[in-house]
């Protein structure tokens, strides 16, 4: 069982709008389109997605956060933490985004609409994302694991995102959308 139900079919506010929907393969999905990314913690936390109440909401509000990294890494990181509730990054997670983004700003970029290799992953406005169920999404009680594609990798990657219980909010566990991709046109030799 999946969160299907608890997204409705459409939702907008405050720029940002939920679509719901399904996959191929009759599993749910979660269209997330941003008029305009969070700059700062505070913006962040005044988005409706800051809530938490969703996995979808929060995975949107990641790889949000992680587009911030490259202009400014003390406002990307310090979102992240807020999407990771009482579990911020050690140094080593911090040292970790530092290696997989340097000069590849690029990677986070892939998973919006609109990006590929050929226009050096810039995406169209509004950014738009889409995150996707499994049959493995929901085989951890109180964890979800959602699939999202990069326009520069050939399979999807996944976050994984953990309930906690007393309070209905998804928190950021393991993020794995930094792996590299295709380089854009521009640094392809």
């Amino acid at each position: 069982m999946g969160l299907f139900d608890s997204v409705p079919s459409s939702a907008s506010g405050s720029g940002i709008t939920m679509t719901a929907g399904k996959t191929a393969q009759g599993y749910a999905s979660v269209t997330i389109t941003f008029d305009a990314l969070p700059t700062t913690p505070a913006e962040l936390q005044a988005t409706p997605l800051a809530d938490l109440k969703t996995p979808y909401g929060t995975a949107a509000l990641t790889v949000a956060a992680l587009n911030r990294y490259e202009a400014d890494r003390a406002a990307a990181v310090a979102m992240v933490n807020v999407l990771r509730g009482p579990r911020p990054m050690s140094p080593y997670e911090e040292q970790f985004l530092r290696d997989r983004l340097a000069g590849k700003m690029y990677v986070i970029r892939s998973y919006w609409a609109g990006t590929s290799p050929q226009n050096n992953y810039a995406p169209t406005l509004p950014y738009t994302i889409t995150f996707y169920e499994d049959p493995y999404s929901y085989q951890n009680p109180g964890y979800c694991r959602l699939n999202c594609r990069s326009s520069g990798a050939d399979s999807p990657r996944q976050i994984t995102l953990r309930k906690k219980e007393s309070t209905g909010e998804w928190f950021l566990w393991e993020n794995y959308l930094l792996p590299d991709i295709r380089v854009p046109a521009e640094a392809d030799p």
